[in-house]
Order: structure tokens, then C-alpha cells, then sequence
């Protein structure tokens, strides 16, 4: 008899095979999208056996996995700052990385000039991450996501309507900050920082399912900068902070850029867990 927890060793088991380094996590998470169940039903329920339905269903969404299709894009959602985001093929799934972003513009928000209600803007926006965690834990704030695609903001409207923030979050289609005008108290970007040459070699889960706009940073993976940093100069607020997220080796080119554009590094660049300098900020000093 195939019981939950029979099946559920059992795929954590191929997907170990495979070299999936989240084995078990993923397992869990496959078998309770096929039977419907959180973690507390599938304890409870351990030793009922899997009906045949079911069993068609976790074979298939296994099948998705060993495949290389990342657990998020085969549940359509993703965990970021605690908050849960749908996705769309326009859309990356968002990392923990990308949190490190939060974090930095939290601080240099707060550090900044005093504004009872600030005005934040996040480029190239996808799911509405890091504006929707940003709103969340500034009450008071309001804010505007751009992107290229329509689906993507679709899909970061949804996400802010799903959330209760729709009220404080707009969203609008153009190129980074071409079509915004200031002031911004707060400016927070994750661009594409791939370089071109490199896509070939990224992991199969990033490479054939997130979308080749959002990773491609031209030639030296900084294309996206050259263009968002003098935009986002423009438009900030005297004091305020423009954050955005780095690749590996890119933070001191970046705040180089940063430099150009009269804006001041104010804090160091901040490292994500596996110690790259991942969330670089600088801000606009008074005249």
C-alpha cells in the first residue's frame, strides 16, 4: 500500500537521486499540492494510502520537478518576506536573496530625511516583491511599480490586491523610471545583471524557466544600471536613497555608477547569506 508518508519518502528519494539539493523540501511541498493537504494534514493523515487520482497527480507534478521545472513555477507561487506572491512566465520567482534590497532600503529609509508618507518607486517591478514587502512593513507609505511587460504587472497588481495593499501600490508600463516623475523619497531596483555570454551556463531551473529579459544585463551585466541610475538621480528626493540589487563582483562598478550620477554611497554594500555583496545603496545629497 502507497501511504502519504510511503510516497513522500519515496519521491524525496528520487528527487536526491536526481541531485536536487532540496529533496525533501520539495517533496513535501509537491505531495501536498497533489493531495490538497498542508503539513499538519499530511502528518495526520500519514498512513491513509494515496488514491489513484492522487497518485497520477504527484507522478506528473514529479515528472514537472525531475525535469527541472523550478517547485515554485509548478505551484505558481512564491514565499518572499513572508508574503505570498503569484507568478506568471513575465515574472522571476523571487529569491532571498532579493530580500537583502529590503533590508538596506528599510534602513536607509529610515536613516533619511523624516517623511511621515514616503514616496517609493520599484523598478522593473515582476511580481511587485520587493515594493509589496516594502509597503508592508511601512504603513504609511505609497508606491508605484514599472516593468516592460503587461503580464508582469498584472500579475504585480493581483499580488498587491491579494495582499490588501492595493490601495497605497499603482503600477505602470515603461522602461525602469522613463516615465515617472519625482520626488521619490525611495527608489529600489532588481535588474537584469546576467551577462549575456553567461546565460548558457545557469542552472535549468533559472535559465529555461524564468524570463530572458529579467536575467539578460547586456555584455558585462550592467547595461540595466547605465540606464535606471541617472533615471533614478533625476527623480529622488534631496537626502533620499536609491537601493538595488547586485551579482557577484558587481558592487563597486555599480556604486562607480552611482558616483557618476552625483549620488553618494552612504552605506556598505550588504551581503546575502552565501557572503556576495548582494543590496547596494546610495542617496541624493542636497545641493
Amino acid at each position: 500500500m502507497n501511504t502519504i508518508e510511503a510516497a513522500r519518502r519515496a519521491l524525496a528519494a528520487r528527487f536526491q537521486s536526481a541531485g536536487i539539493d532540496s529533496a525533501e523540501l520539495d517533496a513535501r511541498l509537491l505531495l501536498g499540492n497533489a493531495l490538497n493537504l498542508d503539513l499538519t494534514g499530511m502528518i495526520t493523515a500519514a498512513s491513509r494510502a494515496l488514491t489513484a487520482d492522487e497518485s497520477n497527480r504527484l507522478e506528473a507534478l514529479a515528472r514537472r520537478r525531475l525535469a527541472g521545472e523550478p517547485v515554485a513555477r509548478i505551484l505558481g507561487h512564491k514565499e518572499f518576506w513572508g508574503l505570498p506572491l503569484a507568478l506568471s512566465p513575465a515574472t522571476l520567482v523571487p529569491r532571498p536573496d532579493t530580500e537583502t534590497v529590503v533590508e538596506l532600503a528599510l534602513q536607509m529609509l529610515r536613516e533619511g530625511p523624516a517623511n511621515q508618507r514616503p514616496r517609493i518607486a520599484d523598478l522593473g517591478t515582476g511580481t511587485g516583491a520587493i515594493l509589496l514587502a516594502l509597503l508592508s512593513e511601512l504603513p504609511e507609505a505609497t508606491g508605484i511599480g514599472t516593468d516592460i511587460s503587461e503580464e508582469a504587472l498584472e500579475t504585480a497588481t493581483a499580488n498587491a490586491r491579494h495582499l490588501g495593499l492595493a490601495t497605497r501600490a499603482s503600477f505602470i508600463r515603461c522602461d525602469y523610471a522613463s516615465a515617472l516623475t519625482g520626488p521619490f523619497d525611495l527608489i529600489v531596483s532588481n535588474p537584469p545583471y546576467i551577462r549575456s555570454s553567461d546565460i548558457a551556463d545557469l542552472a535549468v531551473e533559472v535559465r529555461d524557466h524564468d524570463p530572458p529579459a529579467a536575467l539578460d544585463g547586456g555584455p558585462d551585466g550592467l547595461s540595466a544600471y547605465r540606464a535606471l541610475i541617472p533615471q533614478s538621480a533625476r527623480i529622488l528626493a534631496p537626502g533620499a536613497a536609491l537601493v538595488v540589487e547586485a551579482g557577484r563582483g558587481q558592487a563597486a562598478q555599480i556604486e562607480a555608477l552611482m558616483t557618476s550620477a552625483e549620488l553618494t554611497p552612504q552605506e556598505a554594500p550588504r551581503a546575502d547569506l552565501a557572503g556576495i555583496l548582494r543590496a547596494v545603496g546610495a542617496r541624493k545629497l542636497p545641493l
